[in-house]
């Protein structure tokens, strides 16, 4: 069995506990997970099955899409609604949908994030919410991301209240810390804040109406139809950029060849997609950096085709 699987994560669950699920479910151990959820986050986790376990990464690398829910005037341990309130401050004004509108605008593009202390970011060698959980505070690496798109999801005109919540929609880069932009959200309108709800709605190319519940793959299971939900690795690559070539070639890239960059991937810097004319993609391939004009392997994907 091979292949992906857009799994719905339900709240409280990590997704290292989703995994071991499903493999008791498939009974098979050549399983993982596309990208870390908080327990909290519900929402498309793309699990790879098998052979796609080698693109994974990938799909780790794509961009993302969420639902999330920011809540003003008072902050917590963890950024989200499962850490202890760090710094309260009652809204007293009316917040205009145009300045939480102008909030968004200077928060869309590239920005600098420092990863919340209750996050997974490894400093000298041990995650940072290994340190959270003794009280340790250490410095942490602001790293850059981008914010493709950042949508208010309220028609109000006026926000009032000693709380105010409201909901937005972010596409979004890889590293991207959702918990972190609602603060910095909360921040600009001159208040404490934290998120209170998330849901991711995208990974790569896969969103919620693909995703089966846990529950929903066990009956799979049980019928003998998972295949059904799995989806093709190329599913979880179609968004690299694709280099065709011939069965004569293919042979070379199976024992690791060399290839001449074409024109029009030319400019390409990540990842690319070496594939057949009916699709199956081979490999992964890379600008060589040593030798000019030409790829080398990432990842050799198949060697039968």
């Amino acid at each position: 069995m091979e292949g992906i699987l857009p799994l719905m994560k339900q709240a409280g669950m990590t997704s290292h506990d989703c995994v071991f699920r499903l493999r008791k479910i498939l009974k098979m151990k050549r399983i993982g997970h596309t990208g870390t959820l908080d327990p909290d986050v519900t929402g498309v986790l793309p699990i790879c099955i098998g052979r796609a376990t080698k693109v994974a990464e990938y799909i780790t690398d794509a961009g993302k899409a969420y639902e999330g829910e920011v809540t003003i005037g008072f902050s917590t341990t963890t950024e989200d609604a499962s850490g202890e309130v760090v710094n309260k401050r009652n809204v007293d004004r009316s917040i205009t949908r145009a300045e939480i509108l102008d909030v968004l605008q200077q928060l869309t593009g590239e920005i600098s994030q420092t990863p919340p202390m209750f996050s997974a970011v490894k400093v000298n060698g041990k995650r940072l919410y290994e340190y959270a959980r003794q009280g340790i505070e250490v410095e942490r690496p602001t790293r850059q991301v981008r914010i493709y798109k950042l949508e208010l999801l309220d028609e109000r005109e006026v926000f009032e209240g000693e709380t105010i919540s409201f909901r937005f929609r972010v596409s979004c880069s890889k590293g991207t810390y959702v918990r972190t932009l609602a603060v910095t959200i909360g921040e600009i309108l001159g208040y404490p804040a934290h998120m209170s709800w998330l849901q991711r709605i995208q990974s790569s190319t896969m969103t919620l109406a693909d995703c089966y519940t846990l529950a929903e793959i066990e009956k799979l299971a049980e019928d003998g139809k998972v295949e059904e939900a799995l989806k093709p690795l190329e599913a979880g690559i179609s968004h690299l950029p694709k280099y065709e070539i011939s069965g004569k070639v293919a042979e070379k890239v199976k024992n690791g060849a060399l290839l001449e960059i074409p024109s029009h991937l030319a400019d390409e810097e990540g990842p690319i997609a070496v594939q057949l004319a009916n699709g199956m993609v081979i490999a992964i391939y890379r600008k060589h950096p040593r030798k000019p004009g030409l790829l080398k392997p990432d990842k050799v994907l198949r060697n039968e085709f």
